[in-house]
């Protein structure tokens, strides 16, 4: 049984603020810091060139490659790295072939992230953009639905969206992973996506500049690479020209692998795999729960939400009310477009966290 006060013990951060915005970006654990000064290091003193680093490089990419893996409970010939949630769900979206009059389906609670690949599909390939309600997304399907493209959950309140309802449409499905991968339970063959997008730097605690995108081994030939590269090519060919993509989702990589990227995602993800999944996603989903219940019994109205790690609640302004309370040491985000204020609950928080907070709100 993993101790919560040992665990939390790792990331320095909180023991100065009540630290609740991992849904932005979350702490970072002591291990990843050592793990990059050490890289860093080897670098400053052995230079970086020569096959010795090279190999080194891909040793670290194969082994991230390996956790995002275990974390989406998938082979790794299923992962590729990439630089953000974005990015992967701009592979999918630039990748797939449409046909003027194609229909994407999408809902009214999405983030940028998504929205920004979605205008680029419409004014490249002509597709139309229906936006629905959240919770009526698999019953909005209609003829001319090519594509369902929305959040697993919802970066608003935290709703999780019906998958089962999604996938019984028979229609491909994207999902924006950014509030799911590390965040909730995972399991790519019982989820039946074609296309998972996440970020790291969110629930894995790893650096800006790093994610990973799932794809379904039957689906990696639908998908063109939008910014093919090295490492996107199989290995063996002297004419780059006509050499094949890789036979896995490797195809989808969408950079040369930097060692720092690697070794900080890594070294973080290792610090959260210890503490055991079950334990970080069953302690995370109970304290963002308590503290729902909490900000209800003290009248707040509390967003629609599932059993996700997001609690979201209403406020006349959303900014002063967060800039107050990251002045009492408590940090949170707003979603003003929805005159929202946010928490991001961790396995890393307490208790202690969740009462400094709702003591702020009364």
């Amino acid at each position: 049984m993993t101790d919560p006060v040992d665990f939390r013990s790792q990331f320095p951060v909180l023991q100065r603020v009540a630290y609740l915005n991992a849904g932005t970006t979350g702490p970072v654990p002591q291990a990843a810091a050592d793990a990059l000064q050490a890289r860093i290091a080897a670098d400053l003193q052995h230079g970086r060139a020569g096959r010795a680093y090279f190999d080194q490089l891909m040793d670290l990419a194969s082994r991230a490659r390996t956790a995002y893996a275990r974390v989406l409970n998938t082979d790794p010939a299923s992962v590729a790295l990439t630089g953000s949630t974005t990015e992967g769900l701009n592979t999918v979206l630039g990748g797939l072939r449409f046909e003027q009059g194609d229909e994407i389906l999408t809902s009214d609670q999405e983030h940028p992230g998504l929205l920004a690949p979605l205008r680029r599909a419409r004014l490249l390939h002509g597709v139309s953009i229906r936006i629905v309600p959240f919770a009526q997304i698999a019953d909005a399907v209609g003829p001319r639905t090519k594509l369902i493209a929305c959040s697993h959950v919802s970066w608003v309140g935290g709703e999780v969206v019906d998958v089962a309802a999604l996938r019984a449409t028979g229609v491909p499905i994207l999902l924006d992973a950014a509030q799911g991968l590390g965040a909730i339970p995972l399991d790519m063959q019982e989820l039946g996506v074609d296309f998972y997008a996440g970020s790291g730097q969110k629930w894995l605690c790893g650096p800006e500049g790093s994610g990973a995108l799932y794809v379904r081994p039957d689906r990696l030939d639908d998908i063109e690479p939008p910014w093919p590269s090295y490492v996107t090519l199989a290995p063996g060919h002297s004419d780059l020209l006509t050499a094949p993509l890789k036979d896995d989702a490797r195809r989808f990589d969408t950079s040369f692998p930097p060692s720092n990227r690697s070794a900080w995602a890594l070294a973080s993800m290792e610090v959260l795999e210890q503490a055991g999944w079950e334990w970080v996603h069953g302690r995370a989903a109970h304290l963002a729960a308590r503290l729902a219940d909490m900000l209800r019994e003290r009248g707040r109205d509390v967003a629609p939400r599932g059993r996700s790690t997001l609690v979201a609640w209403a406020s006349d302004d959303a900014d002063a009310d967060v800039a107050r309370l990251v002045e009492h040491g408590v940090v949170v985000r707003s979603i003003p477009s929805a005159g929202l204020v946010r928490a991001a609950v961790g396995a890393w928080n307490s208790e202690d966290d969740l009462e400094r907070l709702v003591s702020l709100c009364a």
